[in-house]
């Protein structure tokens, strides 16, 4: 126990670095949110297209290995107190890593041919660019709503609150965060999306303080 603890705790603080260099290159470095004009987006991938796929393996692929260890490091902390609950939260975990990997790994593959044909055929990489965003990035990719990982959450928050495995006030934040994650998935509140994400970037750290310390306790 004591090495799956350090090996989650090392991956909160990596999830929670993925969330803070991926928001600073796409708000800051990129500007990705007020480019709403596909050729804009188009000549801004071609540009950019070894950003775009180093990003999309930092924040989707990398994120959902990672992802992984720090589900199967809570499902071993939770477990024992409260099996059956754990087992859903640790479903829901993997099942959203998957998810996360995928739409990397789509995400990538369709860079090669949107910058093969911009040269040739501008209108059918546009239509490319299109579909792998609504598959990769808003489908699989939870961009239209991030029920997965507020499930997630949620699931775990509310274990460690009813179990006292994990500080009360990390619990009730991720309890809040969770919520906010479900909600977005309805219309109209897709935006809440960057609340879940940079108070998430919190809950992670916090989890990534927990497990350390219970490993050296341990």
């Amino acid at each position: 126990m004591k090495t799956l603890n350090k090996f989650g705790g090392y991956a909160a603080f990596y999830l929670a670095a993925a969330y803070i260099t991926g928001i600073t290159i796409f708000m800051v470095v990129l500007d990705y949110l007020n480019i709403t004009n596909i050729d804009q987006k188009l000549s801004l991938l071609v540009e950019k297209q070894a950003m775009f796929y180093s990003t999309n393996l930092l924040m989707y692929v990398f994120f959902g290995i990672f992802l992984v260890v720090l589900t199967l490091a809570l499902h071993e902390r939770l477990s024992p107190s409260a099996p059956a609950l754990t087992k859903i939260a640790t479903t829901m975990g993997l099942i959203w890593a998957g998810s996360l990997i995928a739409s990397g790994m789509i995400s990538n593959a369709g860079i090669a041919p949107v910058v093969s044909l911009y040269g040739t055929d501008p209108e059918q990489a546009a239509l490319t660019l299109i579909t792998v965003e609504t598959i990769a990035t808003n489908g699989i990719g939870n961009g239209n709503g991030e029920i997965l990982g507020g499930v997630w959450t949620l699931l775990i928050s509310l274990v460690g609150l009813s179990t006292n495995k994990l500080p009360k006030a990390l619990n009730l934040l991720g309890i809040f965060i969770g919520s906010i994650g479900i909600v977005s998935v309805f219309p109209g509140l897709s935006d809440l999306t960057g609340v879940y994400g940079i108070t998430q970037i919190v809950w992670f750290m916090g989890l990534g303080v927990t497990l350390l310390r219970a490993k050296e306790a341990s």
